[in-house]
């Protein structure tokens, strides 16, 4: 691992917002469950650990026994640049459907696109992309 990763706790949710950034992103999605490692400090089909490996790369599981999940406030996942424009915009589209688009993707004053979404897991995404030459 060469920069920090994203790892979030979900509440219960965490195979089905993981398949979701996997149909978003693509990829490869890897799920293990509570009791394929043999813990008993969740159910025992929840998640304890999924990664999501790809051009995103996002790992997560479901909330263990005492532990809080998803709350971010004031944090944003920035995805500028690291992709085509045209696959930008397919994801923004897509993390979209069932979430809160904050601020629409297009064209700003100081000559990038971008834009934001809360997606439906509660994720604030920042895309965006540098504009060619006319």
């Amino acid at each position: 691992m060469t920069a920090p990763q994203i790892y979030v706790t979900f509440p219960g949710t965490a195979r089905e917002a993981l398949g979701f950034y996997a149909d978003v992103f693509g990829g490869e999605l890897l799920l293990h469950t509570y009791e394929d490692f043999g813990r008993s400090d969740g159910p025992p089909h929840a998640i304890a650990h999924g990664l999501l490996e790809g051009v995103v790369v996002l790992m997560g599981s479901d909330a263990a026994v005492g532990e809080g999940s998803v709350q971010l406030e004031g944090v944003r996942l920035a995805l500028l640049g690291i992709a085509e424009p045209d696959v930008l915009r397919e994801w923004f589209d897509k993390l979209s459907v069932g979430g809160t688009v904050i601020d629409d993707l297009s064209l700003k004053p100081w000559g990038a696109s971008d834009g934001q979404v809360i997606d439906r897991h509660g994720l604030q995404w920042l895309i965006g992309y540098e504009n060619g030459p006319e």
